[in-house]
């Protein structure tokens, strides 16, 4: 039986699942209270077609929504004004940047007609104790058909590398430069997600898959191999690799497929993002 075809996503679903973003994504601290000020939507290919003529007005149509919203978080309540009740938050400050809003293609697998993906950020560096260059992240899904979730992910910038770490990965993602170190045997790299568990977690288009390739290490030669396992494709130093992932009766069969890696590369994810990998662990002589 033939699935029933679900409505497509609106520009005013769209400009409230912003505002809603804003709203459940604020931040208090002690004498006023942060909004997210950076907003990318990603929408199903059909939707975005359909809407790309007038995404310019549904972004500045959303700023307005936004700064209405602002002006209604701040206002004071008739207890407040008559000074008989205290307000229980700082006021609302607006981003000194203004309201950036950008809107994507979704290439996620499993997305459907009407499904609207708000990924919101703040506009300051992460707390230092944890890190730096990462910024505070709240992604909120709309599904029709199913109740909105929301998830807070705080991103944090990977430290230096570690001594003793097998190899290392250089790259610059959304939130800078950063060092990742490869202190076990398997990793594996991409955007991560709700399902979708990865040692280095890349802020970045959803061009790279969310669980984008694997990087092996055999113990007894020190050696890495890499398996393929986005959408988009992966390189090593320009070549493409050869995926790993087979579609058979329109299920995902994975080939269990490996390219070696060679002690220096640069790994290309999707052309958008690039790691600069260097292997420490290989025995001398060897490389």
């Amino acid at each position: 039986m033939e699935r029933p075809s679900r409505p497509a996503a609106t520009a005013r679903e769209i400009i409230l699942e912003i505002v809603r973003n804003m709203r459940e994504g604020l931040e208090p601290l002690q004498y006023s209270t942060l909004p997210p000020s950076i907003y990318q939507v990603y929408l199903y290919p059909d939707d975005l077609e359909r809407l790309r003529g007038i995404a310019p007005r549904i972004v500045e149509e959303a700023r307005r929504a936004l700064d209405a919203e602002l002006e209604s978080l701040n206002r004071a309540s008739l207890g407040e004004r008559l000074k008989i009740a205290r307000r229980d938050l700082p006021k609302v400050s607006a981003p000194e940047g203004g309201w950036q809003i950008g809107i994507h293609e979704n290439t996620d697998d499993g997305v459907e007609p009407g499904d609207i993906v708000v990924n919101s950020e703040l506009a300051l560096p992460a707390k230092t104790e944890f890190g730096a260059g990462s910024m505070t992240k709240r992604i909120s899904t709309r599904r029709l058909e199913s109740t909105a979730r929301t998830s807070l992910q705080p991103t944090v910038a990977v430290a230096a590398a570690e001594a003793g770490a097998f190899a290392t990965v250089e790259y610059e993602d959304n939130g800078g430069r950063k060092t990742f170190s490869i202190t076990k045997n398997e990793i594996v790299v991409g955007r991560g997600g709700r399902d979708y568990w990865t040692d280095l977690k890349l802020d970045t288009l959803p061009d790279v898959s969310r669980e984008h390739l694997r990087l092996r290490r055999d113990p007894e030669s020190g050696r890495f191999f890499l398996k393929d396992l986005s959408r988009l494709g992966t390189t090593i130093d320009g070549q493409p690799v050869p995926s790993s992932i087979e579609v058979v009766e329109g299920e995902k069969r994975d080939r269990n497929l490996e390219t070696p890696v060679p002690d220096r590369a640069r790994i290309g994810l999707a052309g958008v993002l690039f790691l600069e990998f260097r292997n420490g662990s290989t025995p001398a002589g060897e490389g």
